[in-house]
């Protein structure tokens, strides 16, 4: 049965999807509009010829040394374990070691860096989310460890057996707090974001938010959105990641430790990234893509997905180079996916759709 140590926070009630029907296709075209070269680049052919910007120095890390990870104490025994990649943190609490998630690339290098640091055993495995990304080597974890995750993460890998990915052994549906030893880990679900069962795991008396593939400290997010699942409510987890009183924030990604910062200042890139979008939705002409493929109607549509998708991008591209990394790299993904969540779950249909 779901178990929960604490009063039951409000769900989050699922964002009701709208559906552009092809019907609407034709419906109507502006009256006037932006025209871009050839309507879009394609991203394929952006991709090969790119030189890609330099990495500012706001997101770099610690070098990683020939062994292959980096292990640092954030503070109070609570530490943080990177390959430069991949992130995940370890608490020693006098009874035992309590680990948050089991990054594929770090491995065996797990155990090798608890070991640096305590003698102590490890008795509790904390799953952030199911993705095998960032659990899949949870196998090397004692086999009687206490295993706690939400209850959606024991449902989804229990639809695709994996014995990297031992299911939890206690599950718990709003919010549970684990008390091991001196250390304290509360754990909160708030509804799904980058997957159906991610959590927010907050240490209160270090004062650390770890919040998988949500904000990627000094970077733009991950292609498409981090490929999350529910983007209006990925969106909507910045801001329920400041609601906590965090200092440190851990996001399972990339080169180094967060700030509320970082937090805010991938916010502003997602409130930019969804006005250029909206403004590339108004923009784009796609009169001439109708003449073009007269009898292809799903050529029109991508010919006129890749050019608000462009068009959004080049006005994102130039402003943020330099501020965060790789904003050359993925933010022609990530306006995809933008417009696909303005176009999809906000109803913002432009010259497609039926609104005016």
């Amino acid at each position: 049965m779901p178990t929960t140590n604490q009063p039951p926070e409000p769900a989050r009630s699922p964002d009701r999807r709208s559906i552009l029907k092809y019907s609407a296709l034709a419906a109507s075209v502006p009256a006037a509009g932006v025209l871009l070269d050839q309507f879009a680049r394609p991203a394929t052919a952006a991709a090969s010829e790119a030189t890609y910007a330099p990495v500012p120095p706001t997101a770099r890390g610690p070098e990683i040394p020939e062994k292959g990870y980096v292990v640092q104490e954030v503070r109070d025994r609570l530490y943080w374990l990177t390959d430069g990649t991949y992130q995940m943190i370890f608490l020693v609490t006098g009874e035992g070691v309590v680990v948050v998630d089991a990054p594929p690339t770090l491995g065996h290098n797990i155990l090798r860096a608890i070991a640096e640091v305590t003698s102590e055993p490890i008795t509790h495995v904390v799953y952030s989310h199911h993705h095998a990304d960032h659990i899949g080597a949870a196998g090397i974890y004692p086999r009687n460890a206490v295993r706690i995750a939400h209850e959606r993460t024991r449902r989804l890998l229990c639809e695709v057996p994996d014995s990297n990915r031992p299911l939890p052994t206690r599950v718990f549906s709003d919010s549970y707090w684990l008390q091991v030893g001196d250390q304290t880990l509360k754990l909160t679900y708030k509804g799904p974001n980058h997957s159906p069962d991610n959590i927010y795991i907050y240490a209160p008396r270090q004062r650390v938010l770890m919040l998988v593939d949500v904000v990627f400290p000094g970077w733009v997010p991950f292609k498409n959105l981090a490929m999350s699942t529910d983007i209006p409510a990925w969106i909507d987890a910045h801001d329920e990641a400041l609601d906590f009183p965090f200092t440190t924030y851990v996001g399972g990604h990339l080169t180094r430790l967060g700030t509320r910062q970082d937090v805010e200042i991938q916010r502003e890139y997602m409130r930019d990234l969804e006005g250029s979008a909206r403004r590339a939705i108004a923009e784009v002409d796609p009169t001439p893509m109708f003449a073009q493929y007269p009898d292809n109607p799903w050529a029109v549509f991508k010919t006129y997905m890749d050019a608000v998708t462009q068009h959004a991008t080049d006005r994102m591209v130039p402003a943020w180079t330099g501020r965060l990394g790789a904003a050359d790299v993925f933010t022609y993904d990530n306006a995809f996916a933008m417009f696909e969540a303005l176009r999809i779950d906000y109803g913002v249909l432009g010259p497609f759709g039926v609104r005016p």
